[in-house]
């Protein structure tokens, strides 16, 4: 599956795709793990996980607020409208909410994991199965889709991760892997992006930690990221969003429990060759970059570094 090289952007009316890697050069963001997909960080792997049952839990949750507030403001103009409303939202809502529910019943997939000493990347497949990858054969796409209504013009985007399979035996329904992440496109993406591109190329200490995971489901940590938010933006707004808004619009606090909940601890991959896989290597059998991706990353540092002075001029 052949891509566009990193840095090559395409643009249509309502579209936008930017082509991260390969070779998994600088975007020129900050890292951050706005989905909370780090699961795990060490000094030798990195674990990355798509599992977003608080992101699910907290549009369902906007849902049903809609339709009870239009079924309890037209209770007294037309009762059988109200009525009609909440049937019209019990069929919208009804079999996603099944699903959900469903879901939270069902083991987390397993995550990828990225090896920096090894400089390759596992992913986990169905029945057992796994592949090993070269890091710099990893293909990433930032991308954005707009639709325009009498709304107005909306956009939504992904951040998509792509495996091929090592094997080159295998079946044309199992040659290819990817990863979608409903970040936003654009920036947002590539921040995101950045999260593992910065840990394989600078260190574990250039990636967000793993904090979201770290203390289970317990309501002293929605204090702690309560207490966190005030001392950016004060206690007004804080209240206003997280507490206003956070609550009874989205449930924030119930998407949390719940996220936090399944992914305490987070899966980890358990098979014997890939805890040996896993385990450090002494520094000096580290593998290196390819001199290719070594000139084409300090030519894009030279020019993030030259654009940076232009703005500051």
């Amino acid at each position: 599956m052949s891509t566009p090289p990193a840095g090559t952007t395409k643009k249509r009316l309502l579209s936008r795709n930017d082509y991260l890697a390969p070779l998994p050069l600088p975007t020129g963001e900050k890292p951050q793990d706005v989905l909370n997909t780090i699961w795990r960080k060490n000094g030798v792997f990195l674990d990355v996980g798509s599992y977003a049952v608080g992101s699910a839990v907290m549009v369902l949750w906007l849902g049903v607020v809609v339709f009870l507030a239009m079924s309890f403001f037209t209770r007294n103009l037309d009762s059988d409208f109200s009525q009609d409303v909440l049937i019209l939202g019990a069929i919208i809502l009804g079999i996603p909410i099944l699903i959900l529910i469903h879901g939270l019943f069902r083991e987390v997939p397993l995550p990828v994991r990225f090896n920096r000493q090894r400089r390759e990347v596992c992913i986990p497949r169905d029945d057992g199965e796994y592949w090993i990858v070269p890091w710099e054969t990893v293909t990433a796409a930032a991308t954005q889709q707009s639709s325009v209504s009498q709304a107005g013009r909306a956009t939504m985007g992904l951040l998509i991760i792509g495996f091929e399979n090592p094997d080159p035996q295998a079946g044309e329904d199992n040659k290819h892997f990817s990863l979608g992440f409903n970040c936003g496109g654009g920036t947002t993406a590539m921040a995101l992006w950045e999260c593992m591109r910065s840990y394989m190329e600078i260190g574990p200490q250039a990636a967000p930690e793993a904090a979201a995971l770290n203390s289970g489901a317990n309501l002293r940590y929605y204090i702690d990221y309560l207490n966190d938010k005030a001392k950016q933006r004060g206690w007004f707004l804080t209240l206003l969003w997280e507490g206003v808004f956070g609550v009874f619009i989205f449930n924030a606090p119930l998407a949390t429990y719940l996220q936090r909940k399944k992914l305490y601890p987070p899966p980890d991959l358990l098979y014997p060759d890939i805890i040996e896989w896993s385990k450090p290597l002494p520094p000096e059998q580290w593998a290196k970059r390819s001199p290719e991706l070594a000139a084409a990353i300090a030519e894009r540092e030279a020019e993030l570094a030259a654009q940076a002075e232009r703005e500051l001029a």
